[in-house]
């Protein structure tokens, strides 16, 4: 059994995954996530600050609920977050689309080997005239 403190409350609680704040402090997060995903469909034009004061939660709170793409808002939202990678101005998430699509092709080509023009293992093959996919030590 895994027991730790709540970051929020301090009171202990078994850690099973995710953050480390308690059943009831999740609860209290996620009812206080409801009242700011209502607030935010009855005043579509509110601005951040605005959301976090009417509703008692911090601005980092909502920018991560956005980050995590929880909060999805309109183009004509003055609310906006930033591309991690190129700053373009976006409306959920840590990436644009333009930067998402570079990032899975730099993903789906990290397992293919690079076309060099030999086929010759990486790191020239084993020197005694091995196989090449040996690990070598080497001795004092």
């Amino acid at each position: 059994m895994n027991v730790r403190n709540c970051r929020r409350c301090g009171r202990m609680f078994n850690y099973i995954t995710g953050p480390s704040i308690c059943p009831a402090c999740k609860d209290a997060a996620e009812k206080k996530f409801e009242e700011v995903r209502k607030y935010i469909r009855e005043n579509k034009t509110a601005k951040i600050n605005e959301i976090a004061q009417n509703c008692g939660v911090e601005t980092r709170q909502i920018e991560q609920w956005i980050r995590e793409e929880r909060l999805i808002f309109a183009s004509d939202s003055p609310i906006k977050v930033y591309c991690e990678t190129c700053g373009a101005p976006i409306f959920t998430g840590r990436y644009c689309d333009k930067c998402k699509k570079s990032q899975a092709n730099n993903f789906s080509s990290a397992g293919r080997p690079a076309d060099s023009g030999s086929s010759a293992p990486a790191g020239g093959g084993d020197k005694k005239g091995g196989s090449g996919n040996k690990m070598h030590t080497f001795h004092e």
